[in-house]
């Protein structure tokens, strides 16, 4: 059997999932959440704010996280602050109940309102998951305990039969720790079988069309013609093109990576920021990228040898 491509984890369909459904996120994980969140007030997610109690790190080798801060409301009318953490890689490190802790004393050091923190672990290890942070030294000691939610321990009956739309995206999240165990023709099953559940939920269209996009980059095939004909079922499901949607998703998203650059690095680096979105998120050749993105196929080709040198 020809060696499988290790697709790495997209950090930032977890972001943009979060954002499309975090009322539902709320509910998952809050069974009387309608009773303690004004949900018609809406939530701020406070990135910006984030990244400056903690910059971003560009080592390679150290574990990845999504890591999402959301101001909410209360029906009492109180603000009060949600952290998400999420490793997203699942790598094993010994320091992660410290950097939980860390963020809790930065983040209430810095707000001073009450917090409800979250880490969901998306590996497929059957380790076991630090859920608390303990320090104790001459008399003085300290226990920080989070809530924790570990993807393979989840019932997948449990999740076909709920009707909360975040249950979809923990299904995805299994189904892609499967492929590393499955053949392709197994995975496309899963895949469809998957899509077909989702658009039979009652669902609105936004949030069928925001799953739809997690479910098509989360679980990843190898070769571009399988994208392809999962494409056509889907289209042959809906009777609408799933084309347009999907690429939409992908400029939208690289445009944001290309102003987090900065403005003053011009069109280019948007363009640059774009072809390496669509290198690591899709199976399209690098002729198909080059004519979406409007750049030069050496340029395309370029890039796809730096990414694959680092």
């Amino acid at each position: 059997m020809p060696e499988r491509k290790h697709f790495k984890p997209d950090d930032s369909l977890w972001k943009a999932i979060l954002e499309d459904i975090f009322d539902d996120f709320l509910r998952f994980f809050f069974h009387q959440a309608d009773e303690l969140f004004a949900m018609e007030k809406g939530f701020e997610f406070l990135d910006k704010e984030l990244e400056q109690l903690f910059p971003p790190q560009n080592d390679n080798f150290s574990p990845k996280y999504v890591d999402k801060l959301v101001k909410v409301f209360m029906k009492d009318g109180k603000e009060k602050w949600i952290l998400v953490h999420i490793e997203v890689q699942g790598y094993k490190d010994v320091n992660f109940p410290e950097r939980m802790f860390t963020y809790y004393y930065r983040i209430f050091d810095k707000y001073n309102k009450p917090i409800t923190a979250f880490a969901i672990f998306t590996d497929d290890s059957f380790r076991l998951y630090p859920d608390k942070f303990e320090q104790s030294f001459l008399g003085t000691s300290i226990r920080y305990e989070y809530n924790t939610y570990k993807i393979t321990e989840q019932s997948e009956e449990d999740l076909f039969s709920s009707n909360n739309p975040f249950a979809m995206v923990v299904l995805a999240v299994k189904a892609a720790l499967k492929s590393k165990r499955i053949n392709q023709s197994e995975l496309f099953e899963l895949k469809l079988g998957l899509a077909k559940t989702l658009l039979r939920k009652q669902f609105s269209k936004d949030k069928i069309r925001a799953l739809m996009n997690f479910l098509k980059y989360h679980i990843r095939f190898d070769k571009e013609e399988t994208m392809i004909k999962f494409d056509k079922e889907i289209e042959s499901l809906t009777g609408k093109s799933t084309t347009m949607g999907i690429e939409e998703f992908l400029i939208n998203r690289a445009t944001e990576q290309g102003r987090k650059i900065g403005v003053e690095e011009g069109i280019e680096s948007q363009k640059e920021s774009f072809v390496i979105a669509l290198l690591r998120d899709t199976n399209h050749s690098s002729e198909k990228i080059a004519q979406l993105t409007g750049v030069s196929l050496a340029f395309v080709e370029k890039i796809k040898k730096e990414l694959e040198t680092k």
